[in-house]
């Protein structure tokens, strides 16, 4: 596989029409991926379609589309249809999202998310090649669909994972897995239950980068991104599973209502561990490690505020 460099779209900061002259420079600047993701802003699908027309040399991706937000056929549609546009530039990726996105937000019960998630990939995998589906998976029943736009080629299907279940799944069940909010060390954990599935599996990692953006403000908003994360039941069970001891005390805090000694009970070896900041060729090295460890796509997301611009520039390989 060649050298992937991948950014997370819409770019921060700016609206989506004042995205494409920079969306357009990505190619020159080294990137070869744009991975969108959908919790309360842009939906997954419409920036990656803008990118499509104003740079067309790019992958597109998604990581992710949640399964439950969506019938089984309206995302088999939406897939096919951007796969179509972008003929073998396209992978959708779908997961769980979390039960905030899905019962508060939504109104959706988030139930039984593993099987979900694998009724959803086998359901995707038999409508996103013309199959006519007839079924009655364990999480939903779809009868008699078949997909009116069937992409050449199909798209692959990749997974959101963090604990060993859905890992296994994405290796096995799908080409191949999203992980994020982890460490370039982490990676060495999780990688291995993905490629029990096989060696060439896929492996795309959301990394949080600040680059050029002095240490005290970088771990200021990186605390508020990891208290607003792994206080989420799926991200405290995933670095718990991890072992991450160091986040106790901000899970006490936060569980004790005391949501400013959650933020001060971050440690700073925590923020430098999940999310890159310095230096922009720092933070370059640093993704590099992650691919290092087993990542065979990182897509970067800029979290810093301001004009992106000059961060996008200064973390592309060109």
């Amino acid at each position: 596989m060649d050298r992937r460099w991948g950014i997370s779209v819409p770019l921060p900061e700016l609206s989506l029409p004042e995205q494409r002259e920079l969306i357009a420079e990505l190619p020159d600047l080294g990137y070869t991926d744009v991975w969108s993701s959908e919790a309360n802003g842009a939906d997954a699908f419409t920036p990656l379609a803008l990118t499509a027309t104003w740079a067309p040399q790019l992958r597109l991706g998604t990581a992710i589309v949640p399964v439950y937000t969506r019938g089984p056929a309206t995302l088999a549609m939406s897939a096919a249809t951007l796969a179509a546009a972008a003929p073998g530039r396209f992978a959708l990726g779908v997961g769980t999202s979390s039960n905030v996105i899905v019962e508060r937000w939504n109104g959706i019960p988030f139930d039984e998310p593993y099987k979900r998630v694998r009724d959803t990939v086998r359901f995707l995998r038999r409508a996103l090649s013309g199959e006519k589906v007839t079924e009655s998976y364990d999480t939903f029943e779809v009868k008699g669909f078949t997909a009116g736009l069937v992409a050449d080629p199909v798209p692959p299907v990749l997974v959101a994972a963090l604990r060993p279940g859905m890992l296994k799944l994405a290796g096995r069940e799908a080409d191949g897995a999203i992980i994020n909010w982890l460490s370039p060390d982490d990676v060495r954990t999780v990688v291995p239950y993905v490629r029990e599935g096989g060696p060439d599996k896929e492996v795309v990692a959301r990394i949080f980068v600040m680059p050029d953006t002095d240490p005290d403000t970088a771990r200021a908003l990186a605390r508020r991104h990891i208290a607003a994360y792994m206080n989420v039941p799926v991200y405290r069970a995933f670095h718990e599973w991890l072992g991450r001891d160091e986040l106790t005390p901000m899970w006490q805090a936060w569980d004790a209502g005391d949501r400013k000694a959650a933020l001060a009970a971050i440690p700073d070896s925590v923020v430098d561990d999940l999310v890159v900041h310095g230096p922009a060729e720092y933070c370059r090295e640093r993704v590099q490690q992650y691919v290092d460890n087993g990542v065979t796509t990182p897509a970067m997301a800029l979290v810093a505020p301001g004009d992106p611009t000059e961060a996008v520039r200064a973390l592309g390989l060109k």
